[in-house]
């Protein structure tokens, strides 16, 4: 897909990643791009190519009034997300659900949404901002987020089974941390978030179904086909 002359929506476009992506499209020429948050009014970008825009994953006719008001999109990137922190065992079942509710029915509210534009228009491309986490749990609060991207991950991979013959690229992408307000004050080595929205892009360009960003996600990946133990450690003696 050639993003110069596409029309674009990036949801949780007023910081971090989706900022960044926002900036990219226009880089690279997009004609358009409807950046989507849940306070549109903190959108400050001046190219008058952005047209900022209400949608929050969690309320669904938001997602349909977006929809109803930018028919015109060919590459929709779901970025916007949350981190609860929440652990599996103990904290509230409600902060779990929230997070399932937000990634993974709320970025697939949002492609049922918009697939039936892409398909209108005879094809185009969808990307899901997703983590390393899609694919490894780890100590560091993240269970419940880990369980809601593993989620998203394979529902990325079945919309794109679904979509199949239409012409619409589904891309996954796989990171680790970047350095956004979601990850401030997490002691952990983070990129740019700008390398994120680049390497999707360039993916995007290239026809790449997934697209890992850093050195953890593709150790990850490569270590998920071997011993376990490679993640998670020895097993418990008994």
């Amino acid at each position: 897909m050639n993003i110069a002359g596409s029309t674009a929506l990036v949801t949780g476009a007023n910081r971090g990643i989706g900022r960044h992506f926002v900036d990219e499209l226009l880089a690279r020429g997009a004609r358009k791009v409807y950046a989507a948050a849940r306070r549109p009014e903190l959108v400050d970008t001046p190219d008058p190519r952005v047209t900022p825009l209400h949608l929050d994953l969690l309320n669904e006719k938001s997602i349909t009034d977006a929809a109803a008001a930018a028919q015109d999109v060919t590459l929709l990137i779901n970025n916007a997300g949350i981190a609860t922190r929440a652990g599996l065992l103990t904290d509230d079942l409600d902060e779990i659900r929230r997070d399932l509710e937000t990634h993974l029915f709320g970025t697939l509210r949002v492609i049922r949404a918009f697939a039936p534009h892409l398909v209108a228009h005879g094809g185009g491309a969808i990307v899901n901002i997703l983590s390393v986490l899609s694919w490894v749990a780890t100590p560091q609060g993240s269970g419940s987020y880990s369980v809601a991207k593993a989620a998203e991950w394979n529902m990325t991979n079945g919309v794109r089974v679904e979509l199949a013959g239409r012409q619409i690229l589904v891309q996954g992408v796989h990171l680790a941390a970047a350095d956004t307000d979601m990850m401030a004050g997490q002691d952990a080595p983070k990129i740019d978030p700008v390398d994120v929205a680049r390497a999707s892009l360039d993916g995007v360009q290239a026809g790449a179904i997934e697209v890992l960003v850093d050195d953890p996600s593709r150790f990850v990946k490569a270590a998920l086909s071997g011993d376990p133990a490679q993640l998670y450690g020895p097993p418990v003696a008994n």
